[in-house]
């Protein structure tokens, strides 16, 4: 079983890979070529994982299974929106597991370590975007008790797609 780690400096090239191979694995099917390597040459770079593991506000969890990476997280600590009703709401930014790990568990197991995170970080509230195209995303979510607060527009590229903003309480 893969071990959830902390991300370090050292992984922002491991990251950048995984990163783009899962985003490429869950919505290329539904996008275009161009706007798929739009996205994620401007998202995915090695060096933007480095920014995002320098920045003190994101948390990088890794799930990692003999030295190769097979899943991630990011979450904003402190992320507020709009349409989200919170005093300290932290935003779950990404959460993708490689296609091979699907149905063995470690998604749960990841959402269970971000879940103990901004928990432990005072937040009273986590939200996030999700594709409304993607029903599979929502109804693992929902089992969490998220609920739809609203909605924004994610660019894809030069697609500007609608998801819907998911957010549940954190009860301390």
């Amino acid at each position: 079983m893969a071990i959830l780690r902390l991300a370090t400096i050292d992984d922002a090239e491991s990251l950048a890979g995984l990163a783009e191979r899962t985003f490429r694995e869950t919505f290329a099917a539904e996008n275009s070529q161009t706007n798929m390597n739009l996205h994620c040459a401007t998202y995915y770079s090695a060096e933007i994982q480095r920014q995002e593991i320098l920045d003190p506000n994101l948390v990088t969890i890794l799930a990692d299974e003999a030295g190769d990476l097979v899943a991630f997280a990011q979450i904003r600590l402190l992320s507020l929106k709009a349409c989200v009703s919170a005093e300290r709401p932290s935003e779950l930014n990404r959460l993708y597991v490689s296609s091979e790990w699907h149905g063995r568990g470690l998604a749960q197991t990841v959402m269970a370590e971000v879940l103990a995170i901004v928990k432990q970080g005072g937040a009273d509230c986590i939200w996030l975007g999700v594709w409304e195209q993607n029903p599979k995303a929502i109804a693992f979510y929902y089992k969490y008790g998220f609920k739809v607060v609203g909605d924004h527009v994610f660019p894809v590229g030069t697609d500007p797609q609608r998801d819907l903003v998911l957010a549940v309480e954190i009860k301390h």
